[in-house]
């Protein structure tokens, strides 16, 4: 596609054509590729946005937008392991994503398990990301109270010096989890909210290991 159409009207024409059996793959993991191109094609703001919500020891969950950095057999992010929803993820692993492209009447949801990540994998996303970002995830006790925002930045501070004229190395409490799926659900916006909804689930005696079920809006 040569040129960023007009979302409300690409949204329109997507309601119209909806979603139809046929036309899935049979894989998820390649469905969720389809649509994630297409979204970045049509220049869709941030499409590697997602929630994840996780469970914490009191039963209540709890969500949060983060980035989606890879995809393989599972959806992978990066975080700080001590952080909230670190240690909810740690300590019950399983977790639900939504991937909320509105913009094109469209959603993805994920339910799966949870691991980490290798530290092979956290180190070479960490050699990625900005040097401020790299400082920051040292500075940084993600979701702890705080007395101001002046401590937060004396900590940067003294990080930045820290590091100073050298590479900044993954802390130890940072890296990736991966989510990986039991269920996948391709959720696409109809006229009169008569939607369409797939749902693959994980199905070792079906061909190819996933059962696609319609599902009523």
């Amino acid at each position: 596609m040569s040129a960023c159409p007009d979302l409300d009207v690409l949204r329109s024409e997507l309601q119209e054509r909806g979603l139809r059996r046929a036309e899935l793959a049979d894989d998820p993991f390649e469905q969720f590729r389809r649509w994630f191109d297409f979204a970045t094609e049509v220049g869709l703001h941030e499409p590697e946005a997602m929630i994840v919500s996780s469970v914490g020891d009191d039963g209540m969950p709890s969500s949060r937008h983060v980035l989606l950095r890879g995809l393989d057999h599972g959806f992978v992010f990066f975080t700080n392991y001590t952080s909230h929803k670190g240690r909810e993820l740690e300590a019950r692993p399983v977790a639900a994503i939504c991937f909320p492209w509105n913009l094109l009447a469209r959603q993805v949801r994920v339910e799966g398990t949870v691991e980490r990540v290798t530290a092979a994998e956290s180190d070479d996303y960490f050699t990625t990301r900005p040097r401020g970002s790299q400082i920051g995830a040292w500075a940084s006790d993600q979701s702890e109270v705080l007395d101001g925002r002046a401590s937060l930045e004396a900590r940067w501070a003294e990080a930045e010096a820290r590091f100073d004229g050298v590479d900044v190395p993954r802390p130890p409490h940072w890296g990736g989890f991966r989510v990986r799926p039991q269920r996948i659900e391709f959720w696409q916006g109809r006229p009169s909210r008569l939607h369409d909804r797939f749902r693959y689930s994980v199905d070792p005696s079906v061909d190819g290991g996933w059962r696609i079920e319609r599902l009523s809006p």
